[in-house]
């Protein structure tokens, strides 16, 4: 884990980082489905799934979300928290055995209620192992100013 103060100022529109590649397992849709109480068969039957469209077990979404996110997490920023997700989709299934990526991107900057912070929304998208995007976000943080935008 890095610790990387950035102030507001220092955030700039268009700046991406990428993360390594995760493996998702059928031991973490398991424990997914066992935290979070959804054993719906599109996660927990194989057999049914064969008779949908999508033919074997899908990832749960939020289980996509949790892991996306928390691959992101590598860098801290003592200066700065999050407010959180808006514009949250998922776009393509996740399976077991698909290796996800996700590329954070900031995406706009903008003034807060509170002067000695500024706004940054960071649009994080995750990739499979085929480059397809499979969910997008945007992470909305709220970040201290070097200085006091009332002194401006």
């Amino acid at each position: 884990m890095n610790f990387k103060t950035q102030f507001f100022e220092d955030y700039q529109i268009g700046h991406h980082r990428e993360t390594l590649g995760r493996t998702i397992t059928e031991t973490d849709i398991v424990m997914h489905a066992g935290q979070t109480g959804d054993f719906f068969p599109h996660h927990m039957d194989a057999e049914w799934c064969k008779t949908q469209s999508f033919k074997k077990r899908i990832a749960h979404g939020t289980l996509t979300f949790s892991i996306g996110i928390g691959m992101t997490a590598t860098e801290i920023n003592p200066e700065a928290f999050s407010k959180g997700y808006d514009r949250l989709r998922f776009i393509k299934p996740v399976y077991i055995g698909d290796t996800i990526r996700v590329v954070v991107t900031i995406s706009d900057k903008s003034d807060s209620k509170k002067p000695h912070l500024g706004q940054v929304t960071e649009h994080v998208e995750v990739f499979n192992q085929n480059n397809d995007i499979v969910m997008v976000c945007d992470h909305i943080l709220l970040v201290n100013r070097k200085t006091d935008n009332t002194q401006q």
